[in-house]
């Protein structure tokens, strides 16, 4: 998680705009910017967000 936000807030924000704009997937999105996606679903979690794949956000 690099190149990602660290504060988790931010994380949800980027995270949702880059499906909602970029990707069709998390798994997707993850690989493509080489990064963990067991962290991200457990810094969202942390914060009170589950990926939901039928809308492919964090809600």
């Amino acid at each position: 998680m690099n190149t990602l936000p660290k504060d988790p807030n931010i994380l949800l924000s980027y995270v949702n705009t880059q499906l909602r704009d970029n990707y069709n997937s998390l798994e997707e999105m993850c690989q493509a910017l080489d990064t963990d996606q067991s962290n991200i679903i457990s810094v969202l979690s942390g914060i009170g967000y589950r990926y939901e794949p039928a809308q492919n956000c964090f809600r």
